[in-house]
């Protein structure tokens, strides 16, 4: 059965429950899915005194571990339109693995979230993508693959670029059902297109 590794950093929490509906959505797509997160950074103290979330009771993935997988889909929020000094510390820890190129010919996604609404959703995966090329990794983006997306009469988040939530600075506002549903949607569609890549 295809394996997908939904591989996550969140601060406030948002990005996991994202991940709870991605999860929900490769589940449907009939593929086996593995849930790690990324290893923090930042000291306790720093934390507490962001009021950040308890991590979840979930492994934490060691890149070196990335080949046990088909595919992957990476969940984080935006910094300033890029990944957070934990996604690409891990990320960073892949050098291995590039000169191998054992990440080669498999596909990945992202979700992502952040503080407003022109936040810097779609930038981020944009500037995600040479971590992608440089391991020969295939970019699945979701599309318009929810009628959610042409939604225009509240705040949604989320692109074709993959599934989002807008949390508002302060972590304040929570993902929403129609965020969810998007979510649950890429989950499904990049489980199919990732069972047809390993045909």
């Amino acid at each position: 059965m295809v394996k997908i590794f939904v591989i996550t950093y969140s601060t406030f929490g948002h990005i996991n429950k994202v991940a709870e509906s991605i999860v929900k959505g490769l589940k449907k797509a009939n593929v086996d899915v593995g849930r790690y997160q990324i290893a923090e950074t930042l000291s306790d103290e720093i934390l507490t005194k962001m009021h950040a979330a308890p991590k979840p009771d979930i492994p934490v993935l060691n890149p070196k571990d990335l080949p046990e997988a088909d595919g992957y889909l990476f969940g984080f929020p935006t910094r300033y339109g890029t990944t957070p000094a934990q996604v690409k510390t891990f990320f960073d820890a892949t050098g291995g693995l590039w000169t191998k190129q054992a990440l080669a010919g498999k596909p990945a996604g992202f979700f992502f979230s952040t503080a407003s609404q022109h936040g810097g959703q779609e930038v981020t995966v944009f500037t995600s993508l040479p971590i992608l090329a440089h391991h020969g990794m295939i970019f699945v983006p979701f599309g318009y693959g929810h009628a959610n997306l042409f939604d225009n009469s509240e705040v949604i988040g989320g692109s074709p670029w993959g599934a989002g939530t807008v949390a508002n600075g302060d972590g304040s506002r929570q993902p929403t059902e129609k965020e969810l549903d998007i979510a649950e949607a890429q989950g499904e569609q990049f489980g199919n297109v990732a069972k047809k890549l390993a045909a």
